[in-house]
């Protein structure tokens, strides 16, 4: 079943965010490589999506096989562990187009 994680920054995030942008990337390229993973990508602040403003927060959304295994999943991104998030959501997701 697809999962929807939103996930919204700290304020000034940025620096915390490059620290441990590979190992973050890495994780999402296990999931596109086992053809898991629908859309990822960060919720730039400069509305014209420039990234040299930061951050608000990130979306990511993938098949997990369990609500459990997806929050799984978010708790153990390096963005988690490096502060760079203030909030987690994790729900079950349906795609209609």
């Amino acid at each position: 079943m697809l999962y929807s994680i939103v996930s919204e920054d700290i304020d000034n995030s940025t620096e915390r965010r490059m620290s441990v942008r590979p190992a973050h990337l890495e994780r999402l390229q296990a999931l596109a490589d086992a053809g898991r993973l629908i859309v990822a990508g960060p919720n730039p602040l400069d509305p014209a999506g420039g990234m040299d403003a930061g951050f608000s927060g990130s979306i990511v959304i993938a098949d997990f096989e369990s609500l459990d295994a997806a929050q799984a999943w978010a708790e153990a991104d390096p963005y988690v562990a490096a502060g760079v998030y203030a909030n987690v959501s994790v729900k079950a997701f349906k795609k209609v187009f």
